[in-house]
């Protein structure tokens, strides 16, 4: 009789049988365990919560007189915060579940937030001051459907954690290498990237010398620095005034004492104004401190910061073009600065930028080795745009400048005579600046990419890939038809959506679209059905 019973190795239900003739089993696939956050984050909690306890703690001392009631109700005000900011830990995890990422949050109601892989754009990885003391992270998630919010953040992992996500959710474009079974595996354990990963095929591009942070202050969006914290210093006295003691009348007459001393408004404006430079110099070198731009992994790799270390991944498949921004004293001192134009990038005017203030030809080089090059003169607009832009820039003053000296002819006041003298000198001014605004234009094609520049205070010049142009839209006001002029606007599935060659021709309207598309165009002026582009 032949024994019914399975057979077993002789060597033990643990070891190796005889090779089966049936076909090879699989190996079992890994399973996914729930993750949570670094439980050093319950250090952080509570103290960027004590901002909004301040208030409400210094209350109740108040109210209380400083009795020992008082302090006991205080103390279980931080003590509820130290609770919720577990409850919050406790309840909170993430999980890496094939081809999507769940966050999960359950106490009394379960929420659960599934991200497919292939919709990230993006991943941003910050180091705050009280993270980085304690080896921790903050790691964001762009889905480009978010708008100018992540759709999904992780506030508190360790840094080893941060990378090894940061690698798994952006490897959604194939690497040329062999990926390490055990680093393919989503739900792998936390720990470094193996070297052939993480750091294969990593380029440094540009780093940005200290010494050209002295170029900050150029840009302009810092100088408002120190009238900033002089707001701020104001808003936090009449706000926190009544429970620190200081009610608002006492703010409120301070004011007015200094109110009626001008030579002390005087003073403080003036120092202010030179505190500009100083403290928005200090301000652009902590945001763009050590600023690196490399290349891995098909992503381009933006870090910067001081306090605050930021690194910022763009996928190198969805830029589709550059902006090149300066302003007037940017532009004297030859330097300006470059964002990329990425498909579904969310808050791309901070996410998105290439590189700070650096000398111009510097800015080319990169843009150009980083996203691509351009190559084509741009073409001038015609006269008739720069009469527009002189009209625009002294007939405003050249009125007031009448209307104030008709009134003083008229009420014989002086101040009549100040304000028609300023105008003219406005006036004047805007001669400079027009013609300035009018060399400024400017639009091209070099075959493979298009560019478009405008403006003068703030000069941009876009440069964008044939294959982002998705339509073309021709804006015509009153005063433009009747000059002869209309603003002609490539869309654009990317940035900020449309780029505008303004106060182009009527002819170049209809050939700069032919050019760069002329399967569109063609068949619409005269061309025959059928034939080849031009």
């Amino acid at each position: 009789m032949t024994d019914p019973r399975p057979y077993q190795s002789e060597s033990g239900p643990g070891e190796p049988g005889p090779p089966s003739s049936g076909p090879p089993v699989a190996p079992p696939m890994p399973v996914s365990v729930p993750l949570r956050l670094s439980p050093k984050v319950l250090l952080i909690d509570p103290v960027r919560m004590l901002p909004s306890l301040l208030l409400p703690l210094v209350g109740v001392l108040f109210v209380g007189g400083f009795s020992a009631r008082s302090y006991i109700w205080a103390a279980l005000g931080v003590v509820g915060t130290v609770v919720f900011a577990v409850v919050r830990w406790a309840t909170f995890t993430y999980e890496l579940v094939g081809d999507r990422l769940e966050t999960k949050r359950a106490l009394i109601s379960r929420s659960v937030r599934t991200i497919p892989l292939e919709r990230i754009r993006g991943v941003d990885v910050s180091t705050p001051p009280m993270h980085r003391l304690l080896g921790l992270a903050v790691l964001k998630i762009d889905t480009g459907a978010s708008g100018g919010n992540e759709e999904a953040g992780l506030d508190g992992v360790t840094l080893t954690e941060a990378e090894r996500l940061k690698t798994v959710l952006l490897r959604r474009t194939a690497p040329a290498y062999p990926l390490d079974p055990a680093h393919a595996a989503h739900s792998a354990p936390a720990g470094p990237a193996p070297a052939h990963v993480a750091g294969h095929a990593e380029r440094e591009i540009v780093r940005v010398p200290k010494r050209w942070l002295l170029y900050g202050p150029l840009s302009g969006a810092y100088l408002l620095t120190p009238f900033a914290f002089a707001g701020g210093a104001i808003g936090l006295a009449f706000q926190w005034g009544d429970d620190l003691g200081v009610g608002r009348d006492v703010a409120w007459h301070a004011g007015e004492w200094l109110w009626e001393r001008p030579y002390l408004l005087l003073a403080v404006a003036v120092l202010l104004v030179l505190l500009m430079p100083v403290l928005g110099g200090v301000m652009y070198a902590v945001f763009n401190w050590d600023f690196v731009l490399k290349r891995r992994d098909g992503y381009l790799v933006a870090e910067r910061g001081l306090v605050n270390r930021r690194s910022v991944s763009l996928e190198s498949q969805r830029v589709r073009g550059y902006e090149i921004v300066d302003g007037l004293a940017e532009r004297w001192a030859g330097v300006v600065r470059a964002w990329a134009i990425v498909t579904g990038l969310g808050d791309s005017r901070t996410r998105g930028q290439l590189l700070p203030d650096v000398p111009r030809p510097v800015a080319y080089a990169v843009t150009g080795e980083a996203v691509g090059p351009y190559d084509a003169a741009l073409r001038a607009h015609p006269p008739v745009a720069r009469d527009r832009r002189l009209f625009r820039a002294i007939f405003p003053w050249a009125v007031l400048a009448l209307l104030s000296a008709v009134t003083a002819v008229v009420t014989g006041v002086t101040l009549g005579w100040i304000l028609a003298v300023v105008a003219l000198l406005l006036a004047g001014v805007g001669i400079p600046l027009g013609l300035d605004r009018y060399a400024s234009l400017g639009h091209g094609y070099d075959g493979a990419r298009l560019s478009v520049r405008s403006g003068s205070l703030r000069r941009s010049q876009a440069v964008i890939e044939r294959r982002a142009v998705v339509g073309w839209r021709l804006r015509q006001t009153w005063f433009q038809r009747r000059a002869g002029v209309l603003t002609l606007i490539a869309g654009v599935g990317a940035g900020t959506g449309g780029y505008e060659a303004i106060d182009v021709s009527e002819a170049q309207g209809v050939a700069f679209p032919t050019e760069v598309t002329p399967e569109w165009l063609t068949p619409f002026l005269g061309g025959t059905e059928g034939s080849s582009p031009a």
